[in-house]
Parts: C-alpha cells; structure tokens; sequence
C-alpha cells in the first residue's frame, strides 16, 4: 500500500516563513513611541506615555527577534532565500533600525541604557548595511521590476543613527552615518523615480511601499536638526519641505491604498508617518510657526489611527492564519 501511496509531503514548519519584514512593526512602534515623547514635551505632561510605548517597543523587538533567530538557526535555507530575495533583503536593516530607534527612545530615561544598546547597533547597522550594498552591486542580477521605495530602508537607517548619536557624544560618528544615508537617499530616490514612472506599476502587496518615500528627508532632517545643534537653518528647510512634498504626493494615493487587501507591508505605513510628526514637532517648536504645529498635531492624530488600524488588522490576519505563509 505504501509503494502505491506515498505518504504525503511534510508541509514545512509556520516558522520557516517568519519573515525579516516584521521588523517593520518594531520601527513602527518605535516611531510612535518617539513622536508621543515629542507630544509630551509640547504639552509638559510628562513621559509616562513614551516610556510604556518604548518598553512595549523593546519587548516587541526581543520576541522577533527570538523567533528570527531560531528561524535563522533551525531553516537556514528559508533565511538565505530571504536574503536572496531582491525585495526583502532590503528589510534587513529593519532588525538595527529598531535597535537604534530604540536607544533614542530609551535616552531620555536612561543614558548608559541608551548607550548599550546604540553601540552595537550602530556596528551592526554598518555591517548590514555593507552587507546589501555588496548584494546590490555583486554579481546577482536585479531587474528594474525588483526596485522599489522599500530599498530606501538602509539609507533610512543611516540618517537615524545621529538621532541619539549626537546626544551621546559621537558627534563624528553621527557624521559619518548622516553623510552616507544622505548619499544613498540622493541615489535611491532617482533611480526609484525612474522605476515608477517609466516602467510597469508596483505589485498591489508592494504599494504601501510607497509611504516610504517620506521618511528619508524627514528623518534627515530629524538628524540634521541634532547635528546642526538644534537651529533650523536652509539645510533642515530643504529636507523638511521635500518630506511635505512627499506627504502630499502620498495623499494622491490614498484611495488606491485603501482599496488593497492587508499585508504585512502595510506596517511600511507607519513610520514614515512618525519620522514626519517628529520632524514638524521640531520644527514648530523652534520657530514657533503655527502652520508646522498643525501639520504636527494632524500628523500625530493620523499616525495613532494608522497604528491603531494596522494592529487591529495584523490581529485579525492571526486570527484566520494568514501570516508566516509561504509566498503564492
């Protein structure tokens, strides 16, 4: 009977599907946890709020983390097919921007804290991010369909190191990382443009990517601003201005958007959105501009709806199994 029925193929653990992109949610809610501490701030209610988000941050970090890891350790096949992969590879830095988030949300609470953790995770950002910029330019080929805003991550990652860097002490360190996000954004950004207007459409799973675009010259003028020693100056008006723009070329969007079904790459929503309330709060703060401290304000509300819908929506993908599922 065996030899004529073969027993059916063992389907592979839910675990081997875990995917590097769940770190978007870390960055996420690490952006949440910061804008609110930036709320806080403007209306001198103190932190308890930034400080529960922040520990929620962290303990969300460590648990995808650990179940990356043992993914990592017990399908290492699936784990390099990850990396391999020409879109998700460049979610890779996600694990250390989270960490870095993290340490900036941790400072105001904890300096040696925020140190511990900003440390290992600004080498580690370095050498991730070595790591793809070798897969972009080695011998693998990339076709044009494989681009998209998602690749802006790495360079994303870069500009937030000076964040909690320059209050730290590393001043030239902060340099260097700011100059080199700045750098790959300039790239990037052209050679998106290019992909989105002359080739064809993004996929449908993929379009949330383009929120993305607002989040480079945001958090660049987040980091700009700690660099610049907290002056608004014509450098922090330029990257300010161009995440307005973004913001507004995104809202042109929304009914596509909104029409999608969820995946997880809705998380890609939220913390652009974060890095632009940042950005505003900032900037109404130190100029005192009415026009910014609305922006700040609507920004802040429309990033607690988006939070609030994409964690009702992960849920209820739980709840009928529709993550850690191999692709279609």
């Amino acid at each position: 009977m065996s030899a004529t029925n073969p027993p059916p193929q063992r389907a592979a653990p839910r675990l081997a599907y875990f995917p590097v992109t769940f770190f978007a949610v870390v960055m996420g809610l690490a952006g949440l946890a910061l804008a609110t501490h930036r709320v806080e701030l403007l209306l001198g209610s103190g932190s308890f709020a930034s400080t529960g988000l922040i520990g929620l941050t962290a303990l969300v970090f460590c648990i995808i983390a650990v179940l990356f890891v043992l993914k990592c350790l017990r399908h290492p096949a699936e784990m390099r097919a990850e990396w391999n992969h020409p879109v998700r590879i460049a979610f890779f830095p996600a694990i250390t921007i989270g960490a870095l988030l993290i340490a900036a949300g941790v400072l105001p609470a904890s300096e040696p804290l925020a140190r511990a953790i900003w440390i290992p995770a600004a080498i580690a950002h370095l050498v991730v991010t070595l790591g793809v910029v070798s897969a972009w330019i080695s011998h693998r080929t990339f076709e044009q369909a494989h681009l998209t805003p998602a690749w802006f991550i790495p360079a994303v990652g870069n500009v937030l190191v000076p964040v909690a860097g320059v209050q730290l002490g590393y001043l030239e360190v902060s340099w260097f990382f700011f100059s080199v996000g700045m750098l790959f954004w300039v790239v990037f950004l052209t050679l998106v443009f290019n992909r989105l207007i002359f080739h064809n459409p993004l996929p449908e799973r993929l379009l949330p990517t383009l929120v993305i675009l607002i989040a480079p010259p945001s958090a660049g003028f987040v980091a700009w601003y700690q660099i610049n020693g907290g002056e608004i100056d014509a450098v922090a008006r330029l990257l300010y201005y161009c995440g307005l723009m973004f913001v507004l070329i995104t809202l042109t969007q929304v009914g596509k958007l909104l029409r999608l079904p969820f995946a997880m790459s809705w998380w890609a929503y939220s913390f652009p959105v974060a890095a632009f309330t940042i950005a505003s709060s900032l900037f109404a703060e130190k100029t005192g501009h009415g026009f910014q401290q609305v922006v700040m304000v609507v920004s802040y509300v429309v990033l607690l709806g988006v939070i609030a819908l994409l964690v009702l929506k992960t849920a209820g993908a739980i709840r009928r199994d529709e993550i850690c599922q191999p692709e279609g």
